[in-house]
């Protein structure tokens, strides 16, 4: 019994694991770009036109060539391209930006037998030995690790996840190769320094590669939502946990998307509840799930909660930051033009030599987005238009090539969270009063106590 193989199917991919076949891999994407691009710029001069490199790098044929590549990858490779499909247009070009949101959902699962060699190393060979059931095939795939349904001897209903071999050792070097495919000319301002955020991307999914760490992430959540009506989180099984398995309670749960037919008042509870969380993980718990994928949160009818799921991508929160934001929020409320940007340049969205008429141009966005939390009545994120004006003018200004400012990691993570709830909250087309929610935490200091 103990070395049982498990069943075998033929549509997984195995995993790249060595940093020599993945930097080969990387290879062939970089090599099939270039080719393309030549063979585009010789078609343009002998039509007498003059090569557009940006275009020409992003043709349907090399989006294709990038987005199975990393999605066969998998690892930071592909973690890195979803973490950067969520950019607000400041960062990156619109049309890289859509390239890598393809990404989001487009990850494959490792065969059976790489899965019961990663699981022979984690749990030895007699592991199969512990179950009734294991699921071969897994229920989840994402970037880092797929998700499998076990049931043990003793009854108790599991959902395993298991990391791909060879993420955390190949991380740096990922992050790497996926600099030098975004420095390839025509995608970004040649001024722009990228570095920063790159270095906190390594910091980041060395951190979600931990899974020890995200079990105690997960530990800890739980005990700070213990007692909600609202949330729920599966409860560990520590037994299990190794720093490539995670073991926790299946919960019976639907996707959050859906309730998008359910009555107004359910989906503007749920809604609500879920942008009060965020707020509550910036200025009281002073760390933030920074994953805003809808895929970490389901919905379990029998109670009414929302499920939480997912906390490798958790992220401490400074103080100095939660200060900065609170400040932030009260001239979102009522300051005036002077002390927004003033707000604003201490938490970096842009740098004192900022050209006046670029930090105008992202003074309007935020202003844009902060309308919301003005108004005394519930906002209709359904009947709205702000997601597409926002999204139109963060085009406009990632597209200028005369503005490199980069704003700093933690910032640009934070909000990637608070953009993942707006995505969120106009699927559901809630309405929500915000001001009020706003004011709780930073008008109101006895909340933070």
């Amino acid at each position: 019994m103990g070395r049982r193989a498990l069943p075998q199917d033929d549509d997984g991919a195995a995993v790249p694991t060595g940093r020599a076949a993945r930097f080969l891999q990387f290879g062939g994407i970089a090599s099939g770009i270039a080719g393309g691009v030549a063979a585009g710029s010789l078609r343009a001069l002998a039509s007498g036109k003059r090569p557009d490199l940006a275009q020409l790098l992003l043709t349907p044929t090399n989006t294709l060539r990038l987005t199975d590549g990393l999605s066969h990858l998998r690892g930071a490779a592909l973690k890195l391209g979803q973490m950067l499909s969520m950019d607000t247009g400041v960062v990156l070009p619109d049309e890289l930006t859509a390239i890598l949101a393809r990404m989001r959902d487009d990850a494959r699962h490792m065969p059976p037998k790489q899965l019961q060699t990663v699981l022979n190393g984690e749990w030895g060979i007699d592991w199969y030995s512990r179950f009734v059931r294991f699921d071969v095939r897994p229920f989840a795939a994402a970037s880092i690790g797929q998700v499998h349904r076990a049931v043990t001897r003793d009854g108790q209903d599991l959902a395993i996840k298991v990391q791909y071999p060879g993420v955390r050792s190949s991380i740096d070097s990922d992050v790497d190769n996926m600099a030098t495919l975004m420095r390839l000319p025509g995608l970004l301002p040649r001024s722009m320094d990228i570095g920063p955020l790159l270095t906190e991307a390594k910091r980041q999914l060395h951190a979600e590669a931990d899974y020890i760490a995200e079990a105690q992430h997960l530990a800890r959540f739980g005990r700070l939502l213990e007692g909600s009506d609202m949330f729920a989180l599966p409860a560990l099984h520590t037994a299990l946990c190794t720093p490539q398995v995670i073991a926790m309670d299946f919960m019976e749960s639907a996707p959050l998307d859906s309730l998008v037919d359910a009555p107004q008042a359910m989906r503007d509870r749920v809604a609500g509840a879920l942008i009060d969380l965020v707020l509550r993980e910036l200025f009281v718990f002073g760390a933030m799930q920074t994953d805003p994928n809808l895929a970490n949160y389901r919905y379990e009818p029998a109670t009414g909660r929302i499920i939480l799921l997912d906390f490798g991508a958790v992220q401490p929160i400074a103080p100095k930051l939660a200060a900065d934001f609170r400040a932030l929020a009260h001239v979102a409320l009522d300051g005036g033009e002077a002390e927004t940007r003033d707000a604003m340049l201490r938490i970096g969205y842009f740098g004192a030599n900022t050209a006046p008429h670029h930090q105008a141009l992202i003074q309007s966005m935020f202003n844009a987005a902060m309308a919301p939390l003005r108004q005394e009545t519930p906002f209709d994120f359904g009947a709205s238009d702000l997601l597409e004006r926002l999204r139109d003018m963060g085009i406009a200004i990632g597209n200028d090539r005369k503005l490199a400012h980069v704003p700093p990691a933690a910032t640009l993570f934070l909000h990637r969270k608070i953009g993942g709830m707006y995505l969120m909250a106009g699927k559901l087309r809630a309405r929500v009063a915000l001001r009020p929610l706003v004011e709780t935490y930073c008008r109101n200091r006895s909340t933070l106590n």
